[in-house]
This record gives structure tokens, C-alpha cells and sequence, in this order.
């Protein structure tokens, strides 16, 4: 069929074959379908929606566009988790040697930063050495041999989505929710995963400030998952304040390594990464329930072999044979380290979290275009939380900055962008709501 007829009969509210979308996204990837072509498709899906088992075709033709891995040679479960992006958010560091520590395997491929939100690539790429990029061999090979590897997406997983998101990005069609569920799915799916778990962020430091909007990207992705076969829930997590207590790349792996050595566990950032890995346990058969969860993993911190893990991952990835002993020794940092105080006695109320993600950005701890080169030290540590009492000896923050301008600006944004009120706040939870398959 002629591309311009499947535009036609999407433009028309018509639903599509899974054979007219295999075909469309066929020509995509091999460049007899032209950008404009593509361009319409994706605006007539914004406008026109998609049913469940469309867009399951559409996922399943953007999976198949490239490689696909293969882990028939593990004896247990291949598992990952997804999160929508935040500010401070280092949940994957921590998640992915914790599940390999209960015998899961877990091959998860992360992104970078994008807009306000920190990538978890930009944090790894602190530790020097590290590969973010291996072949699929080295990737394949770390996954077996440790349990779990975290990289970026290889040269030929799932092609047509990198084409069709750069059109996308350009043509006012990124919200699409059909859309969105086939781009992060068809990477999740083409990385030959058997159980996903989806932590959907919500609040102001989230792409979806609202519940409604982030739900309905939940549902979407939880049915499309699993009618792909891949036995996948979401838990909505709270986004109203900086996730843990470090912003910032080399900072947020600093964090992540205290915590998994048991030295400080931010009591929001703890509860999230449990039950995302609980989810995963039970979902994948390896714990009987939420409490045997629970104890499984609570075990893999005490006994120290989630860290032992990120070690070994770490040295297998290229990284420093003693990375987790020594991380001061290896991750940059800044010129200027010092504390902004808070400006009256009261309590932490709430926080523009997604300016304190575009604060980093001004540090050039986040691109403002996409061939910037990061600076990887800088952020802000001993992050105040919400509810937290102050007055003017209390420090809201550590800045990391490389000059007194830069410190200076970035000061004003942490006082601009927390409010400090009279009375004692309500707390949110930090799970907001499940949703099952």
C-alpha cells in the first residue's frame, strides 16, 4: 500500500492493520518513506489516537526495525525497570546490583539527560573509564558473567524509533501518548526483556506534572507491554521535591555508592528503589511476596553484595578495579563548595523542582544542546527535604560550582525556588498508585 494511503487512513480516524503499520515503519527505517511522510503519520496518531493493539503493532514494528537481544543462555529471569526522568533521580544505580543480588538479570539500557531531568549515561560517565557504549558482545558478556549491566542504547537497537523521535522533537508531536509508549517500549522490548516495571513520575519535576496525564501514560504502557508479552506494572512515584539528596552526575553516584555501602539512605529515594525492585521480585517469581521481597533485598544491602556488584560491574565496564573503596578518589570535583542558608526559621513546604533541575543546567550539569560536553562535578549535595525544620544557620543545600558567578546565580535559584513556611507540612507519599496488568 502507497505510505500516503496509511497516512490517509490514520488522518481519517480509521484504524490501521498491523500489516499497513509494519510496512510504514518498514520504509522508515530504510529511508523509502520520506521525513514529511513520517511527520504526517505522527501528527495524524497525535490528533487521531490509537487503539491498544495498534499501538502494540507499532511497537512491536519499531522493536523488530534493528537487533534484538538474546539471553536464552540465562537460567533466570531478564528484568528492568524504565523511569519517566526527575531531578535527583539515581533510583537505576542502585536498583540494577540490588535485583542481581537476588538472582535476577538485568540488562538495562538508560539514556541521557533531557531537558530539566538528569540522564543516568551522564552520571556513569563520572567514573572514569566506564563504557557507556560497548559492543553487544561486552554488553551480553557483562549481563551473564556479573548480573546486570547499565549502558546506552547500541548502534542497532530499534533504529526507527531514533528516526522517528528526531521528527517528532521537531514537528510538535513528542506528547503523543501512543507515541511516547512505542519509543520507550520498543527499546525495553528490543533489549529482550521478560519483566519490566515502569516508575511514572509525577509532580513538578516530572515531564507529567499532573495525575491524569501520567496515569493514562501508565495504562498505555502496561497494556502495550503486555500484550507485546513482556508482563510489565508501573508505579506513579512522587516528583514534588529533589529525589535523594544530591543533584548532579558525579554527585548522585557518590550518593548511590554511600547508599549501597549503608553510610546514608534518604529515607524517599530507599522506599522508592525497594518497592520498584519488590515489584520486579514478585512479578518475576524469585520472591513469594511483597515481604519476602523485602528481606531479599534489605539482605543484598546488609551483606554488601549489591555493591560488590556495582564494583564488579563497574571493572568489567572499564571503570577503576577500586572504584567503591575509593569514589573520592576518582570523581571530579568542583573549585567552590558551599552552602546556601536558608533566609527565616520555619519548615521546608515545597519546591519548584523542575527549576532546580534547569539550576543544574546552568552549572553545566545539564545540555542546553545535544553535543555539550557536561560538566560532571558540579550540583548541589545535603539537599534540604520537605518538612524539614530550619532558620538562618540551616543550609539548604551544598552548591558545587566552578566560579563565584556560577555559585552566586545558582544561590539565588535555591532561594527563589524553596519555600520555607510557619507550619509543619503534609508530607506526600512517595508511592502515589500502582497499576497492574
Amino acid at each position: 500500500m502507497l505510505p500516503q494511503e496509511i497516512i490517509r487512513k490514520k488522518r481519517n480516524k480509521q484504524i490501521l492493520s498491523s500489516e499497513e503499520i509494519k510496512e510504514f515503519i518498514a520504509g522508515v527505517t530504510d529511508g523509502t518513506i520520506m521525513d514529511s511522510q513520517t511527520a504526517a503519520m505522527t501528527m495524524a496518531i497525535l490528533l487521531n489516537g490509537m487503539t491498544a493493539e495498534e499501538t502494540t503493532a507499532l511497537t512491536l514494528a519499531m522493536r523488530d526495525s534493528g537487533d534484538i537481544m538474546n539471553w536464552s543462555d540465562l537460567e533466570a529471569p531478564v528484568v528492568d525497570k524504565h523511569s519517566s526522568g526527575g531531578v535527583g533521580d539515581k533510583v537505576s544505580l542502585m536498583l540494577a546490583p540490588m535485583l542481581a543480588a537476588c538472582g535476577a538479570f538485568v540488562p538495562m539500557i538508560s539514556g541521557r539527560g533531557l531537558g530539566h531531568t538528569g540522564g543516568t549515561l551522564d552520571k556513569l560517565d563520572s567514573i572514569p573509564g566506564y563504557q557507556t557504549t560497548p559492543d553487544n558482545h561486552l554488553f551480553h558478556q557483562t549481563v551473564k558473567d556479573v548480573g546486570c549491566a547499565i549502558i546506552g542504547q547500541t548502534g542497532n537497537l530499534a533504529p526507527a524509533d531514533k528516526k522517528i523521535y528526531a521528527i517528532r522533537d521537531v514537528c510538535a508531536t513528542v506528547e503523543s501518548i501512543e507515541l511516547i509508549t512505542a519509543s520507550i517500549l520498543s527499546k525495553k522490548l528490543a533489549a529482550g526483556l521478560q519483566y519490566l516495571v515502569m516508575d511514572l513520575k509525577c509532580g513538578n519535576g516530572a515531564f507529567m506534572d499532573n495525575l491524569a496525564d501520567a496515569r493514562a501514560l501508565a495504562q498505555s504502557i502496561v497494556r502495550v507491554a503486555n500484550l507485546a508479552g513482556t508482563k510489565t506494572t508501573a508505579l506513579l512515584t512522587d516528583m514534588n521535591q529533589v529525589l535523594g539528596h544530591t543533584v548532579g552526575n558525579a554527585l548522585e553516584v557518590q550518593e548511590s555508592i554511600d547508599y549501597l555501602k549503608g553510610n546514608h539512605r534518604n529515607t524517599r529515594l530507599h522506599k522508592i528503589t525497594m518497592e520498584l525492585c519488590a515489584e520486579l521480585l514478585i512479578n518475576a517469581h524469585l520472591a513469594t511476596d511483597k515481604q519476602n521481597a523485602l528481606q531479599k533485598l534489605q539482605q543484598a544491602l546488609d551483606s554488601g553484595k549489591a555493591l560488590e556488584i556495582f564494583a564488579r560491574m563497574t571493572k568489567t565496564l572499564g571503570g577503576p578495579t577500586d572504584f567503591c573503596d575509593k569514589p573520592e578518589k576518582y570523581l571530579p570535583q568542583t573549585k567552590i563548595i558551599r552552602p546556601v542558608y536558608a533566609q527565616k526559621t520555619g519548615y521546608i513546604s515545597a519546591m519548584q523542582t523542575r527549576n532546580i533541575g534547569l539550576a543544574l543546567i546552568e552549572l553545566k550539569g545539564g545540555r542546553t544542546r545535544s553535543d555539550q560536553k557536561l560538566d560532571l562535578a558540579t550540583g548541589f549535595s545535603r539537599f534540604c527535604q520537605i518538612g524539614d525544620k530550619v532558620d538562618q544557620k540551616t543550609p539548604l543545600c551544598f552548591i558545587h560550582a566552578q566560579s563565584e558567578a556560577d555559585f552566586a546565580r545558582a544561590s539565588e535559584n535555591i532561594l527563589n525556588n524553596i519555600t520555607i513556611s510557619e507550619t509543619v507540612p503534609t508530607l506526600s507519599a512517595e508511592i502515589i498508585e500502582k497499576i497492574g496488568a
